[in-house]
């Protein structure tokens, strides 16, 4: 059956596959977004989650919503994170259910249960804003913690969390690990031997998309989104380099290492970003440090139970698919 669907954030990579699948379902989708989405064929409303007269506005008729928006950092100010991803999540429960939203599915994030320790087959675990690393993964955990508690049989809300989403045209991770190769300022932390799962991006936006088919079943709940094949580091850079044509990293930095770097050249960046000298992303943080040497991969059997899905996209085809689209 048809529905009218909102989708915040469909400016961005994953957002823009979920807006794109639920149109291909057959669905009214509307995007709400600070620029046009890359999808066709949608309605685009114009405006940030933090407006509530904007989202207001962009939620008015909708049946359901997928919210994306977030402000995704491994630096900036806590205030910043603060008034996106929990005050702009405020917002979009806030106006849903004042329009007599019934479907909410909040698009979370892993790293809300991580705590800089290995994850080893584990399941979703339970966010918490007072241990998760960084910024955003406090903003996102007690955003996630917001969303869940407005679960109700007649306001039905669940969380997805895709972990590591990469495919064609990903700036986030596929386009940062070939840029800083290219470079030379890539190196792998303890040999690359950490285990993690990825998701390719056709199955993540797949996932999201049939968790408001299932809402039944996953309202209330937090479900990590993986392809549920475990990789080391390495291979996954390397995968990513052989596709774009790019010597593949070959030396080593000791994570412990790489972790007391990444803390003093996070702060660094963020005080010379507030004097205008910097725009990019610093070379490493501790979080992103603790993302590259500790193992997280996920138990996969209750979330494809709960959604009755099936990733359809390998690692290898998701890499092959990578390779066509950098080789075009």
């Amino acid at each position: 059956m048809s529905r009218r669907i909102l989708v915040t954030g469909a400016s961005g990579l994953l957002g823009g596959a979920v807006a794109g699948v639920l149109a291909g379902q057959g669905h009214f989708v509307r995007t709400l977004q600070r620029r046009p989405a890359s999808v066709s064929g949608l309605e685009f409303v114009a405006g940030s989650i933090t407006n509530r007269t904007a989202v207001d506005a962009a939620m008015a008729g909708m049946d359901a919503v997928v919210h994306l928006a977030a402000k995704v950092s491994f630096t900036g100010e806590w205030s910043e994170f603060q008034a996106t991803n929990i005050e702009g999540t405020r917002n979009v429960l806030d106006a849903a259910r004042a329009a007599g939203v019934r479907d909410v599915v909040f698009v979370s994030s892993p790293s809300v249960a991580h705590f800089g320790e290995p994850i080893a087959g584990a399941g979703a675990g339970t966010a918490d804003p007072g241990r998760a690393r960084g910024h955003y993964a406090r903003s996102k955990a007690a955003a996630e913690l917001l969303a869940l508690a407005e679960d109700s049989p007649g306001f039905r809300v669940a969380a997805i969390r895709p972990h590591i989403v990469w495919g064609p045209g990903d700036t986030q991770l596929v386009e940062r690990v070939m840029d800083r190769a290219r470079s030379g300022r890539l190196p792998l932390l303890d040999g690359g031997a950490a285990l993690i799962d990825t998701t390719y991006l056709d199955n993540a936006s797949a996932a999201i998309a049939r968790a408001l088919d299932r809402m039944e079943y996953a309202r209330g709940q937090a479900l990590v989104v993986t392809n549920g094949q475990p990789r080391m580091v390495r291979e996954m850079i390397s995968g990513i380099c052989a596709a774009a044509g790019i010597p593949a990293p070959s030396f080593s930095v000791p994570g412990w290492l790489a972790r007391g770097a990444g803390s003093v050249l996070e702060k660094a960046w963020l005080a010379a970003g507030a004097r205008g000298l910097v725009e990019d992303e610093p070379p490493m943080t501790r979080f992103l440090a603790e993302q590259l040497s500790t193992s997280h991969w996920f138990d996969q059997r209750h979330t494809r139970q709960v959604l009755d899905w099936q990733p359809e996209v390998s690692v290898e085809e998701g890499m092959a698919r990578l390779a066509k689209h950098y080789a075009a």
